[in-house]
């Protein structure tokens, strides 16, 4: 089909309208960021004053935001472990391997993601209940792994099949084994792709609401938990803060990402293989 030629003002156009939808999307963003330094105790935006309180409750020592602060960095950091552990064996088989049904385990690894999260919290709380459990910070960072494992599985795969097999059988032609050739040419080649999963799995779980609701208890808050709780009858411009870091977090993240996913596609480019004995 033939191409119209573009003119002045079409550029004009598309520019304005991409900036437009780009100022509308950061909207809320930006009106968070400014609202967090203001000096008032009731969050209005234009702040009339600007201060650094709001921050300052927040990392306070021993605080009730410091402390959910420490818990769901606890959580995730544990979460993500148990991703990417799921994840790379998963993943593996699902890229790798020659499974019977391959499509009905692909779609069960996938379940989570679709099945609403109030329903996959209720019936968490209804596993550890009984077994005493609910506000223990495993029980909830497992939770969190059935929702982060399936994200992390997908990356995993992404990354698996992007990875030229003929160097893995290369490696087995010269006599390496299994291990050797996940440990030399496999997992040295994903690691752009473990480090994503790990990201967007930590970010999963540092994020997640509904889960950490049903098993928390009122000792064992995350993060989430304490910004609904602080909303719910009332205002507390701390949460501004907290909203900022969280955005900042997840900037960062995603920065690493990309730097990471850059790295690892110069590298790969080289096509640099291992000249030391694999056996």
């Amino acid at each position: 089909m033939m191409e119209l030629p573009a003119t002045r003002a079409g550029h004009i156009g598309r520019a304005l309208s991409a900036t437009a939808i780009l100022l509308f999307l950061a909207m809320p963003i930006v009106i968070i960021l400014i609202t967090s330094f203001g000096a008032d105790g009731i969050g209005t935006f234009p702040p009339k004053e600007y201060s650094t309180h709001w921050y300052e409750q927040m990392a306070a020592p021993g605080g009730n935001w410091a402390t959910s602060i420490a818990l769901s960095s606890l959580i995730a950091s544990l979460t993500t472990v148990f991703s990417l552990i799921l994840g790379a064996t998963a993943a593996t088989a699902l890229a790798r391997g020659r499974l019977p049904l391959h499509t009905a385990v692909y779609g069960l690894v996938l379940a989570p993601l679709l099945i609403p999260q109030v329903v996959i919290a209720l019936g968490l709380f209804l596993f550890f209940e009984p077994a005493g459990m609910l506000g223990s910070p495993l029980a909830i960072a497992l939770g969190h792994t059935v929702l982060a494992a399936p994200i992390a599985i997908l990356i995993m795969i992404s990354t698996l099949r992007g990875i030229d097999e003929r160097l893995e059988d290369a490696a087995a032609s010269m006599g390496a084994n299994r291990m050797t050739i996940a440990r030399r040419i496999t997992f040295p080649l994903a690691t752009p792709g473990l480090i994503a999963a790990a990201v967007f799995s930590f970010i999963t779980s540092f994020d997640e609401f509904f889960i950490a609701q049903f098993m928390s208890t009122p000792d064992t808050r995350t993060l989430p938990v304490l910004v609904f709780n602080a909303l719910q009858f009332d205002v507390d411009p701390t949460v501004t803060a907290v909203s900022a870091v969280l955005i900042a977090l997840a900037v960062l993240s995603l920065a690493l990402v990309a730097l990471v996913r850059r790295l690892g596609g110069h590298r790969d480019g080289q096509n640099a293989l291992p000249v030391e004995p694999l056996a």
